[in-house]
């Protein structure tokens, strides 16, 4: 998997990440801790492929607990496993608690900040983790997380 630095921010290629849907995982170092996070880079079905909107990138550690965030394609397992039966698209879970966040959907948290991942699903407190994304040429860079 990639691991992106200040000195190396490079994750993916725009051709790799053609499809809506599309993922891809990697590493991003967190220049104050020093410690590699791993997270996601997802190619949204909204947006220029050749601009930073095009992707949303996120940490899968939970922001508050031990748990995991995993991507789920398949729109089955989201009701199987989560009961949630609306989904037409997909979405990123909490296996530990049931929450689900909505990529395309974005949400306001306290000091009137929007963020992408909006609860449809669940008691998580927050949305996943933000990682900034750039799109320079045809290299999808991961600046800094949230």
């Amino acid at each position: 998997m990639p691991h992106a630095t200040e000195a190396s921010p490079g994750i993916a290629k725009i051709e790799e990440m053609a499809k809506p849907w599309s993922s891809k995982q990697f590493f991003i170092r967190n220049e104050l801790s020093g410690e590699d996070t791993p997270a996601m880079l997802i190619r949204l079905p909204t947006g220029s492929a050749s601009q930073a909107s095009g992707y949303w990138a996120f940490s899968v550690s939970s922001p508050y607990g031990d748990c995991r965030l995993e991507y789920v394609t398949d729109v089955t397992k989201l009701k199987t496993d989560y009961g949630f039966s609306a989904a037409k698209h997909p979405m990123v879970g909490n296996p530990c608690s049931g929450t689900l966040f909505d990529p395309l959907k974005m949400t306001n948290l306290p000091g009137n900040f929007f963020v992408r991942g909006a609860i449809v699903q669940g008691s998580d407190l927050r949305p996943p983790l933000g990682v900034e994304i750039r799109v320079r040429g045809k290299d999808i860079l991961a600046i800094r997380t949230e």
